[in-house]
C-alpha cells in the first residue's frame, strides 16, 4: 500500500476517534456527569469558540506563502458561508442534545443519514440525477434508521428525533459545502465557518448560559471545540492524500469508537437493535460511497 494511502487511513482512524470524542464529552456535559447539566446550546457555543481559537492558531503558524496562496482563491461567498454555518451549528446542537439522552452509537448512527439527506436535497437544489443504486443505498440507510427508532417499543424517544433533525441539518449543510468547495480553498472555508459560528452560537447561548463549574467542565467544553477542529484538519489531510472514495468508508469508524466509549465510560453495551440498525445504515452509506466513486471514474459521454 502506498505511503499516502497509509497516512490517509491513519488520519481517518484518529479523526473518527476525535469526532466520537466530541459526542462523548457532550454526553458527559449534558447528562450531568461532570456537575450541573450543561445545555446543548452552550456545548455548541464552546465547540465554535474553542474551535475557532484552534483554527486561528493553526493558520497563524502556517507559512505566509501558504496563507497568501489561499487568499488568491477569491473573496468569501458570505451568503453561502452563513447558510452553511447556521445549518452546521443547528446540526451540532441537535446532535449534542441527542447524545446526552441516548446511546452514543444510536445518536451517531442516526446522524449518518446526512448523506441521504444531501442526496435528496441535491435533486431540487443542484439538479442532480439519482440512479437506482443511490436510491437503493438511501432506502437501506433509512431502513436502518427505522430500526434504530425502535417503533416496536411503543413510543419513539424524543432524543432519536433530535438525532434525525441533526441528520437533516447536516445533509442540507452538505449542499452548501459542495457549492463552497467549488469556489474557495478548504483553509478559507474552515476559518470563515468558525468565525461566523462563534457569532451565531454566542447569540444563541445568551439565554441559557451558565458559568462552567470546575476544571472538568472547562476541559470538556474546550475539548469539544479542539477535538472537532483536529478531526476536521485530519480529514482534510486524508482527502488531500487519497481519493474521497477511499477515505469515506473510514468515517463509519465513528460508530465503533462511540460504542467503545459508551462501554468504557457509561457501561452501556449496544443491544441487537443498535448493532443491526447501525449495520444497515452503514451498508447504505458504503453502497452510496461506492457508487459515487464509480460515477467519478466513468468518463463523461461525448
Amino acid at each position: 500500500m502506498p505511503a499516502p494511502a497509509i497516512f490517509a487511513a491513519l488520519s481517518m482512524v484518529v479523526a473518527t476517534a476525535f469526532f466520537a470524542s466530541t459526542t462523548l464529552l457532550a454526553k458527559a456535559l449534558g447528562s450531568g456527569a461532570l456537575g450541573e447539566p450543561v445545555h446543548a446550546l452552550q456545548i455548541s457555543h464552546a465547540r465554535f469558540v474553542f474551535g475557532c481559537l484552534a483554527v486561528l492558531i493553526v493558520v497563524a503558524l502556517l507559512p505566509r506563502r501558504a496563507v497568501a496562496q489561499n487568499a488568491r482563491n477569491g473573496a468569501p461567498q458570505w451568503g453561502l458561508h452563513l447558510a452553511r454555518t447556521v445549518l452546521g451549528w443547528l446540526g451540532g446542537a441537535l446532535l449534542f442534545a441527542a447524545a446526552a439522552q441516548m446511546a452514543l452509537t444510536d445518536a451517531n448512527a442516526l446522524s449518518f443519514l446526512s448523506p441521504v439527506a444531501t442526496m435528496l436535497f441535491a435533486i431540487p437544489l443542484l439538479g442532480e440525477k439519482v440512479g437506482r443504486w443511490r436510491w437503493t443505498a438511501a432506502g437501506l440507510a433509512m431502513l436502518g434508521a427505522l430500526v434504530l427508532l425502535r417503533p416496536g417499543a411503543g413510543v419513539i424517544q424524543p432524543a432519536a428525533l433530535l438525532a434525525l433533525g441533526a441528520a437533516l441539518a447536516f445533509g442540507l449543510e452538505g449542499i452548501f459545502i459542495k457549492k463552497l468547495t467549488n469556489r474557495e480553498a478548504p483553509r478559507q472555508i474552515l476559518v470563515v465557518n468558525n468565525l461566523i459560528g462563534v457569532a451565531i452560537a454566542t447569540l444563541a447561548v445568551i439565554a441559557v448560559f451558565q458559568m462552567p463549574v470546575g476544571v472538568g467542565q472547562w476541559a470538556a467544553l474546550a475539548g469539544v471545540g479542539v477535538l472537532m477542529v483536529a478531526g476536521q484538519v485530519l480529514f482534510l489531510l486524508a482527502v488531500a492524500r487519497a481519493d474521497a472514495s477511499y477515505v469515506a468508508p473510514f468515517f463509519y469508524l465513528v460508530l465503533v469508537w462511540a460504542a467503545l466509549f459508551d462501554i468504557a465510560v457509561f457501561g452501556v453495551w449496544p443491544d441487537w437493535v443498535t448493532v443491526s440498525g447501525g449495520a444497515i445504515v452503514v451498508s447504505g452509506g458504503l453502497i452510496m460511497a461506492w457508487r459515487e466513486a464509480r460515477l467519478r471514474t466513468v468518463p463523461p459521454t461525448p
